[in-house]
């Protein structure tokens, strides 16, 4: 992570672009979809209709997501609203679930264990997903755009950077398109092989194909935003750059313990137990606590709040508590999850 100053504004106007994007275009796919879907009476097309309708959703909850989690810390919420982020944006990857992939499901099975309508006037379903890719590709390159460049500016691979993310507006905006994408090819399939063979089970497996991706992107989705939103420790970049920062202050002879958590995009709460020089007094310990929280936030552009507790670094229960986290001193691992 580099500690170079970012401009939140830019970086929450760049991520409103890319949903406000992926939304107009996701409307109207879905209502093209829907009416390509009622006019062929091809269940994968109706899948791919309330796929986009789950996705214009999504961004409605991902907008409501950057909007309130921008507002100012108060009396109630000290720390501010930065996890509300990630609270809308859980519940944009359950209306994935929820509303895209069991639909996919529903018209998947009932096609290929029920009775189906006959095919009709495949073309229009044709220049429909044709039209709906050409669109999707707008919104996705959009997204893919603003995270490769945030990427390259971190110094890091796009997984990587993907991985560590504490924004999910563009990596919740990435995924669903690409899983548009990947969706409208298999829907493209469906309506093909059923207009080669006559037979409705590949639209219906085409379908329930497409359900199965919905139900995958929505639970890494999920996975994401839960680990932001129950706390999740800081960029390992941050953590260690902070250790290193405290442990060579002329005052401190350990760091005993750091905790960093997520509070927010670009939001880090630091707490840090060092153990100061004996020699020092009270009033000197103070000013070295004021004058590194100030050094800390300034270095750090994501660190917003530092507490420092003076401890013995020789103290057994504070020792075994650190123990117990990281396994080893001074060993501090990031989650996967």
């Amino acid at each position: 992570m580099s500690a170079e100053p970012e401009n939140p504004a830019e970086s929450g106007g760049e991520s409103t672009l890319t949903v406000v994007l992926a939304g107009a275009v996701n409307l109207a796919i879905a209502i093209m979809k829907l009416v390509a879907g009622v006019i062929t009476g091809s269940a994968a097309m109706l899948s791919e209709a309330a796929h986009s309708v789950a996705d214009t959703f999504t961004e409605v909850l991902l907008l409501t997501a950057l909007k309130r989690s921008a507002r100012p810390a108060d009396r109630v919420h000290p720390f501010g609203y930065g996890k509300e982020r990630y609270f809308w944006a859980l519940l944009a990857a359950v209306s994935i679930f929820a509303s895209g992939s069991m639909f996919a499901f529903y018209e998947g099975f009932s096609t290929v264990f029920g009775h189906s309508g006959e095919q009709a006037r495949p073309l229009v379903g044709y220049l429909v997903l044709a039209l709906a890719f050409a669109l999707e590709s707008v919104s996705w390159v959009q997204s893919f755009r603003q995270v490769r460049t945030e990427a390259r500016t971190e110094n890091r691979t796009l997984w990587t950077y993907l991985r560590l993310i504490d924004d999910p507006a563009p990596k919740t905006v990435l995924f669903e398109d690409s899983a548009a994408l990947v969706g409208l090819v298999l829907a493209f399939a469906g309506l093909g092989l059923h207009q080669l063979t006559g037979s409705p089970v590949w639209d219906g497996l085409a379908s329930i194909a497409i359900g199965v991706l919905l139900a995958c992107v929505a639970y890494l989705l999920g996975r994401t935003n839960r680990g932001l939103l129950i706390g999740r420790q800081a960029d390992p970049a941050i953590v260690y750059g902070v250790r290193d920062h405290l442990a060579g202050a002329p005052e401190i002879e350990a760091v005993v313990d750091l905790q960093t958590m997520l509070m927010g995009t670009d939001q880090v709460l630091v707490c840090a137990r060092v153990d100061f020089d004996d020699a020092l007094g009270a009033a000197d310990v103070e000013r070295a606590c004021v004058r590194l929280a100030g050094e800390l936030t300034e270095t750090f552009n994501d660190v917003t709040e530092v507490f420092i507790e003076p401890v013995p670094r020789t103290d057994p229960e504070l020792r075994a508590t650190v123990l117990a986290r990281y396994g080893e001193p001074n060993r501090i691992q990031y989650p996967k999850s």
